[in-house]
């Protein structure tokens, strides 16, 4: 029995030295083969990745390394991790107005404004849970976003009147606020001249998102739909390259502009310059005499390809201007937004620039404003304003810093500055401090006046230049601004209080250095009090994103 056990055990030995392993197959890492004479962007690289983990590929990717998926045989694949997004938005970077002394310095000239994109773009930043960078913020865009109820001229041989109020200023016991409205004429729709319009459409890359090349394709059907057929509408296209995708079309074949809408898909490089160039070819192409000629840039401002000098853009731009093609910028998206340079194009392009951050802005610009965003009634309006300095001792005017212009610029006709739409309404606002209350500056030691009682009533002396479109000559306007028109605070209208509330707000957001202890709940109390109509529900939605920009300040 004993040898039995030990002759098993011996074969038991001999059978598990003679089992080998089989060998286990390897594969070496996959490398995907790469065009190094094409640009790669980051959309792609993301795109290519998660293709890269479909089934019927069976390839995975672990860090930067490629391989067949059996080469992980038990282990478990990972998830595909999305590449972040750089944060590559452009803004110019600015100072507050600095407080003036009138005895040194008592001429203000600066050149009107009535872009609104800065406004929307801040409701995007706090819609997404953050306060808006402090240079995305400009005050003036903020208050001209709203209209206000100044009365119209009856006609346009002038094409705007004039608002002007003076009350005490809400923050400030010391100063007063010095309010200039216009109001521009109302052209009827059956009135406004045909329109010969270029849509310049960004299918880029880096606009392949909803809030980009979707949300442009439903604003623009939009504004579509409010065309007859004596306009005309064509559609270019940039990215690697530009093309035509519509050309002059009359503007009631809305199923025809919907479906050339509808095919554009993004991807590719950023051609801006190459896209310019082409829309300024369509425009010329179907040129309407004594019509409206503007070409509609909708884009985030991401050109990264061609000619990226936006100086010579901007000279194209001007260019074009003078030969009666006028550009207007709308701006989409977020990440790698350029605000800089679409508030720069439409300045120079004799246009306004607006931001589109949902349907409802797109409705309230290209519809229920459509003809102020096409037709202007005014160009290169300028407005001065001289203090004096025997009843007013310091100034200083709330945003307008992109817009200074200097004294000798005011007559110089020559000289560009910014245009009026049909019903566009624009607002301005000094703080002022009447001589012998105290201000911000410190006091001269030797500091004189004329003691002389001439225009010893007036405050101020407001003039303004514009000329009409189809003009290269200024004419003049002027006002005097008396004591006797100062008002108390109760008195207010609501076209004062309200752009009170709005200028505040924008000072709160860019840090309210001149703002004392005014804050956010004083500006949602004196907006409230002077809400006033809110057919469209805007200045509802104002008085929401003070008390959100409230909350994220306190984060």
């Amino acid at each position: 029995m004993k040898h039995l056990l030990i002759i098993l055990f011996l074969a038991l030995l001999t059978a598990c030295a003679g089992h080998q392993p089989e060998p286990v197959e390897t594969t070496k890492p996959v490398t995907p083969e790469v065009d190094s004479s094409q640009p790669v962007m980051a959309e792609e690289k993301e795109q290519a990745s998660q293709d890269s983990l479909q089934e019927h590929g069976k390839i995975m990717v672990t860090g930067s390394r490629i391989r067949r998926a059996d080469d992980a045989v038990g282990m478990p694949m990972p998830s595909p991790q999305p590449m972040p997004r750089q944060d590559r938005e452009n803004y110019h970077q600015f100072d507050d107005m600095s407080v003036q002394s009138v005895f040194k310095q008592p001429v203000s000239t600066f050149s009107i404004d009535v872009d609104t994109g800065s406004y929307a773009n801040m409701r995007r930043f706090l819609n997404s849970g953050q306060l808006p960078r402090k240079d995305a913020v400009r005050t003036e865009e903020l208050i001209n976003y709203f209209s206000y109820d100044y009365d119209a001229p009856d006609n346009l041989d002038t094409p705007f009147a004039s608002h002007i109020e003076l009350a005490p200023s809400p923050w400030n016991k010391n100063a007063h606020l010095l309010h200039i409205g216009l109001k521009g004429y109302e052209v009827p729709v059956k009135n406004r001249p045909a329109a010969n319009l270029v849509f310049l459409l960004d299918v880029s890359g880096s606009m392949n998102s909803p809030d980009k090349i979707g949300l442009l394709k439903s604003a623009l059907k939009l504004l579509s739909r409010q065309l007859n057929s004596d306009d005309r509408v064509s559609i270019a296209v940039y990215a690697g390259a530009a093309g035509t995708v519509l050309e002059p079309t009359p503007g009631n074949n809305q199923a025809k502009i919907a479906a050339a809408l509808d095919q554009l898909s993004a991807g590719g490089s950023t051609h801006g310059s190459a896209g310019i160039h082409l829309a300024y070819q369509l425009a010329e192409q179907s040129f309407i005499k004594d019509g409206i000629n503007r070409i509609l840039l909708a884009t985030d401002g991401d050109f990264n390809v061609g000619t990226t000098n936006f100086e010579a853009l901007k000279e194209l731009v001007e260019k074009k201007r003078e030969q009666g093609v006028s550009l207007t910028t709308l701006g989409f998206g977020t990440g790698n937004y350029n605000d800089h340079l679409m508030e720069q194009l439409a300045d120079v392009g004799n246009g306004n620039y607006a931001y589109i951050d949902t349907i409802k802005e797109a409705n309230k610009v290209l519809v229920e404003q459509m003809n102020g965003t096409l037709l202007t009634i005014a160009k290169d309006v300028k407005i001065q304003i001289e203090f004096n300095p025997n009843t007013v001792s310091e100034y200083r005017l709330i945003g307008y810093e992109n817009r200074q212009l200097n004294e000798e610029d005011f007559d110089n006709d020559k000289v560009d500055a910014g245009d009026i739409g049909a019903g566009h309404t624009v607002t301005a606002i000094y703080e002022i401090v009447l001589t012998g209350n105290k201000g911000w500056l410190p006091e001269s030691r030797y500091q004189q006046t004329d003691d002389s009682k001439q225009h010893g009533k007036e405050l101020a002396f407001l003039k303004i230049r514009y000329k009409k479109p189809d003009s290269d000559s200024s004419r003049l306007l002027n006002w005097p601004i008396e004591k006797n028109q100062i008002k108390d605070l109760s008195q207010v209208s609501d076209a004062f209080g309200f752009s009170a509330a709005v200028a505040a707000f924008g000072q709160q957001l860019r840090g309210g250095t001149y703002l004392k202890d005014f804050d956010f709940d004083d500006v949602r109390d004196l907006a409230n009090q002077h809400k006033g109509r809110d057919t469209f529900g805007y200045r509802g939605e104002f008085v929401q994103l003070v008390s959100l920009a409230q909350s994220l300040s306190k984060q």
